[in-house]
């Protein structure tokens, strides 16, 4: 699926409100300023669909080939993965850009580590290469600090090890 159209993305925003709060946004009902985020549908044979409501984009995933599924899309713990990732990458170029240190390019490779009884992630791997010829010790040392302080590193139970490496071309 591409981008939706405005009205679609409309229909979605509306329906994701009434059907998951009754009419009222759900946020409103806890006490929690925010918008819905997503609406995500599942299409049987282990599959869903996720649909961020204000872009229309959207992400499909599957079960994992070892979890009864077909392995075709990303599944639920492999975004749980990439997003540690991505949120690692963006907050450092957020907190790059606030203190005027160059951050050009940066690359991650994730690698998941999952357990048994119960099923989870036990480990994350985030291999970032990333150009480093205009850093000094302290721009890096300051990035580096971003992957173990961005907010899904401190959403993830302290039982999911993650490590991050940095490599620096």
């Amino acid at each position: 699926m591409g981008r939706w159209t405005q009205e679609a993305q409309s229909y979605i925003h509306e329906r994701s409100i009434a059907h998951l709060s009754h009419g009222r946004p759900a946020y409103h009902r806890r006490g929690f300023p925010g918008m819905d985020t997503a609406l995500i549908t599942y299409h049987g044979d282990l599959r869903t669909t996720a649909t961020h409501v204000r872009s229309g984009t959207a992400i499909n995933t599957d079960a994992p080939v070892d979890n009864h599924g077909k392995g075709s899309a990303f599944s639920p713990t492999d975004l749980l993965c990439v997003s540690l990732a991505t949120c690692i990458l963006t907050t450092m170029g957020i907190s790059a850009e606030a203190k005027g240190i160059a951050f050009r390019s940066a690359t991650a490779r994730v690698v998941k580590h999952m357990a048994n009884d119960p099923r989870r992630v036990a480990r994350i791997e985030v291999h970032i290469v990333m150009n480093g010829s205009d850093l000094g010790p302290k721009d890096r040392l300051l990035l580096e600090r971003i992957a173990q302080t961005c907010p899904v590193a401190r959403s993830l139970h302290p039982d999911v090890i993650q490590e991050a490496t940095f490599t620096y071309t």
